[in-house]
C-alpha cells in the first residue's frame, strides 16, 4: 500500500483514556528502574511513557536469592516487589520522573484492596503522574496474584481504584489463567482505562544435583522472548473482548515484534526484558517507528491497532 505522507508526518500519539501518549513505546515496570538508572543510554524524553518499579504501601525487602535467573530464550525473576514504599517514592523518586519529558504510569501492588484505593487516593494528589498501572497480577508475591485471577476481585479493586482517583487507570493482566478474556472484562466491567497485558508466565528452574529450586523462592515470572507467543494470543483473545485500549507486554525487543503486537490488537507496548541486554532498545524501535508505519501504508499508529480483525 502505497503512502504518501513521509515519516515525519506520520501520528504517533496514541490515547488511553485520559491519557494522551507522544507514542505507543513504553518501558516495563521492573525492568527500568525509576528512569535514573538509564539515563545516560536512553534519551527519556523520547519515549511514549515510563512505568517505574512497583510500589507498595510499606516497604518490602523481597524474596530470598536468587532472585533473577537466565534461561533460554528468556528470564526467570522472582524479586518480591522490593521497594521501599509509596511514602519513599513521592518523595524521592517521583520529582525525578516529572523532568524527564514523558508521561509517568505509576505501577502499585497491594496486599488487600484497601491498599490499593489508599496508594490511588495518594497518587491522584501527586503533581507529575500520568496514569496508575495496578499490579494485580505479580506470579512471585503472596496474595498479589489473586486479583488477576478471579474475575470479581479484580472488578472490585479496579471499581475501588477508580472511585478514588480521577487519573487513568490500567490493570496489568496475568497469563496464569485459563480464560484471560474473562479476566480482562471484569477489569473492563470495574472502570479500567486501559489494559497491560501481559505480565510473566509462571514457571520454575531446578538444580538437579543439589534437588532444589534455583530461585529463592521457588518459582519465579519467565519474561522475554520465550512468553512472546502467549503474550501475542493473549493480546488477539483480549481485543476480542473489550472495547478499551490495550498495552502488549511480553517479548518485545523490535519493530517487527512492535508491529505484531499492534496489528494484534494493541494500541501500545512496554519494553521489558530487552532494556537488560540491549538498553538502547527502544530508540532503536523509536528511529524505525515512523518507516515501518509508511512503509505499511498507514498515517498513525491508531491505523495499525487491531488490523487483524480487519
Amino acid at each position: 500500500m502505497e503512502n504518501e505522507n513521509s515519516p515525519a508526518d506520520i501520528d504517533l500519539s496514541v490515547t488511553i483514556g485520559r491519557l494522551t501518549l507522544p507514542n505507543p513505546i513504553l518501558v516495563a515496570s521492573g525492568t527500568f528502574g525509576y528512569a535514573r538508572e538509564m539515563a545516560r543510554l536512553v534519551d527519556l524524553s523520547r519515549l511514549g511513557g515510563v512505568v517505574p518499579k512497583t510500589v507498595t504501601r510499606e516497604p518490602r525487602p523481597g524474596n530470598a536469592p536468587w532472585r533473577t535467573l537466565e534461561t533460554a530464550a528468556g528470564m526467570l525473576n522472582s524479586i518480591g516487589l522490593d521497594n521501599d514504599g509509596i511514602d519513599a517514592f513521592l518523595q524521592h523518586h517521583l520529582p525525578y520522573l516529572q523532568t524527564i519529558g514523558c508521561p509517568t504510569i505509576v505501577s502499585i501492588a497491594g496486599r488487600g484492596v484497601d491498599d490499593f484505593e489508599q496508594m490511588a487516593a495518594q497518587l491522584d494528589s501527586s503533581n507529575g503522574v500520568g496514569a496508575i498501572e495496578l499490579n494485580v497480577s505479580c506470579p512471585n508475591v503472596s496474595g498479589g496474584v489473586d486479583f488477576g485471577t478471579d474475575p470479581e476481585m479484580c472488578r472490585e479493586v479496579v471499581n475501588r481504584v477508580c472511585s478514588a482517583t480521577d487519573l487513568p487507570i490500567l490493570a496489568k493482566l496475568t497469563p496464569n489463567v485459563t480464560r484471560v478474556a474473562e479476566i480482562a472484562q471484569a477489569a473492563a466491567d470495574g472502570g479500567a482505562h486501559g489494559l497491560s497485558v501481559i505480565n510473566t508466565v509462571l514457571g520454575m528452574a531446578v538444580d538437579w544435583r543439589r534437588k532444589r529450586p534455583l530461585l529463592g523462592n521457588g518459582m519465579g515470572g519467565l519474561s522475554g522472548p520465550a512468553i512472546k507467543p502467549i503474550a501475542l494470543r493473549c493480546v488477539y483473545q483480549v481485543a476480542q473482548a473489550v472495547d478499551i485500549p490495550i498495552i502488549g507486554i511480553g517479548g518485545i525487543a523490535t519493530i517487527d515484534d512492535v508491529m505484531e503486537f499492534l496489528v494484534a490488537g494493541a494500541s501500545a507496548v512496554q519494553i521489558g526484558t530487552a532494556n537488560f541486554y540491549d538498553p538502547t532498545a527502544t530508540m532503536k524501535i523509536l528511529d524505525v517507528l515512523p518507516s515501518a508505519l509508511q512503509d505499511g501504508g498507514y498515517s498513525s499508529v491508531n491505523d495499525v491497532v487491531g488490523q487483524i480483525f480487519k
